[in-house]
């Protein structure tokens, strides 16, 4: 039995280029065999839905309702739920997972941190960083900026990409080969009706800790857009 979880989402609630409200993602992820989702909206430093004028907290309790919303509706059908975020910086871009809004919260000074500081501090509280589509070309990126000391893994399928140029997913791959680095994929979706992308795993992944187990132990198959198309990790 194999257990398929998107690793890469983005809800209106949050994320300010998401069309989909956070709980219609259960039933479309859980009806194409899905066990789970992980949500990734847009941070402070990205394309954020949050005002910036709020108080700290605020800010952070409205980020997460993304979340909260689609794991309360997870609940009610048996579907796994988990926690993310994109941060961003000049455009580079970084899935963290492995924290919460607590930690969030305690953590006011983070739009103030470099690359390097971010990977230090995930990391020392148990979190993990990957880099998110790392040879997109797009007009907010304006230019390539790698990272292969600060990172935990690469995004090497990002189903998205595939109707941009299907070469930036052939780059990440190379990349993470080349510094031997654990392999992600996720489909970055924005919107319905179109589910693919994540990846599948030999177990139920039942906790966000589980998902950075596997994926530093580079466990599970990488799919592919329309189809399985599994990447040798």
């Amino acid at each position: 039995m194999s257990y398929r979880y998107e690793t890469h989402l983005h809800t209106r609630e949050a994320s300010a280029c998401a069309r989909v409200y956070a709980r219609e993602y259960i039933k479309a992820y859980k009806d194409s065999g899905y066990s789970g989702i992980i949500v990734t909206d847009h941070f402070f430093n990205g394309n954020t839905a949050i005002p910036a004028g709020l108080p700290w907290k605020e800010r952070v309790n409205l980020f997460c309702e993304g979340y909260e919303r689609a794991a309360e509706e997870g609940y009610k059908e048996n579907f796994h739920v988990f926690f993310g975020w994109e941060s961003c910086f000049l455009g580079t871009e970084f899935l963290i997972y492995g924290l919460d809004k607590e930690w969030l919260i305690g953590h006011q000074d983070i739009l103030s941190w470099s690359v390097e500081e971010q990977y230090e501090r995930v990391c020392k509280d148990g979190g993990m960083v990957i880099h998110a589509h790392p040879f997109r070309k797009a007009p907010y990126i304006d230019e390539i900026r790698l990272y292969p000391e600060c990172v935990d893994g690469v995004e090497v399928y990002n189903t998205s990409n595939d109707r941009l140029d299907i070469r930036f997913n052939k780059r990440a791959y190379e990349y993470a080969k080349e510094y031997n680095l654990p392999m992600t994929g996720g489909s970055d979706i924005h919107w319905l009706p179109t589910v693919n992308g994540g990846m599948e795993f030999d177990c139920e992944l039942k906790s966000i800790q589980d998902f950075i187990y596997a994926v530093k132990n580079r466990k599970g198959k990488i799919l592919g857009l329309g189809e399985e198309k599994h990447y040798e990790l």
